[in-house]
């Protein structure tokens, strides 16, 4: 893939996001990227978590790092919060520091946070690096399938590409290898939900919640793993 197969695209509530040419699919929803990100990752996921945690932390997976929006609102929270962040994203295909820039994504997010984390998101795609006192990130570019780690996370964020582009991250291989990364109690939630998804993630131990979804979606699918 290469950058122009990529366009950066308004979405209808004045966000923006990136048009893939190559897969021919958004990076978010073109009813409202910034109104997804918050209502199916940081309101359904991470908000919904701390609401029934006292933990003085959180960790975090995102499958389809993409834009960063989801990580960037994510550690706003935690940061208010005084919450400490542990944000991994997997990304096989890294945007570049000039396209994430022109997403203007500045004015959703504190500049201090912003201005961190352009300055260190190249490394943070080799090492993972502190950009606050409460949030570290590390972004492991390599295909789902070859994501390995020791850590178990609180949440786990799935941002893929819609299954009709990418079948094969919605098949049971990446589905169970994803929810391997998910402690007891963790939390996943995704903008989709199908029939077939549910089946596979109930037979995976975890317990099924229909929620509304977000603009131009009726529902949208969290699960939780059994203690």
């Amino acid at each position: 893939m290469t950058d122009k197969n990529l366009e950066i695209v308004t979405t209808a509530d004045g966000s923006k996001t990136i048009y893939n040419a190559e897969v021919g699919e958004h990076y978010h929803s073109r009813n409202g990227a910034l109104q997804e990100s918050r209502h199916v990752f940081v309101n359904s996921g991470l908000n919904y978590f701390l609401a029934k945690s006292d933990a003085t932390g959180v960790s975090i997976l995102e499958v389809g790092f993409g834009t960063g929006l989801n990580f960037l609102l994510s550690a706003d929270v935690c940061i208010e919060n005084k919450k400490q962040l542990h944000y991994t994203g997997i990304e096989a295909y890294p945007l570049d520091t000039t396209m994430m820039a022109q997403t203007g994504y500045e004015q959703y997010t504190s500049s201090q946070l912003w201005e961190t984390y352009i300055a260190q998101y190249p490394e943070a795609l080799k090492n993972e690096v502190n950009l606050d006192t409460y949030c570290r990130l590390q972004i492991a570019t390599c295909k789902l399938m070859d994501f390995t780690s020791k850590q178990q996370y609180d949440i786990i964020y799935f941002d893929a590409f819609a299954s009709a582009r990418q079948p094969e991250m919605w098949e049971l291989a990446a589905i169970n290898h994803v929810i391997s990364f998910l402690k007891p109690g963790g939390v996943f939630v995704t903008y989709a939900i199908t029939g077939n998804l549910k089946r596979m993630l109930k037979a995976l131990g975890l317990n099924i919640e229909k929620v509304p979804g977000a603009a131009g979606k009726r529902e949208m699918l969290r699960a939780v793993l059994a203690l």
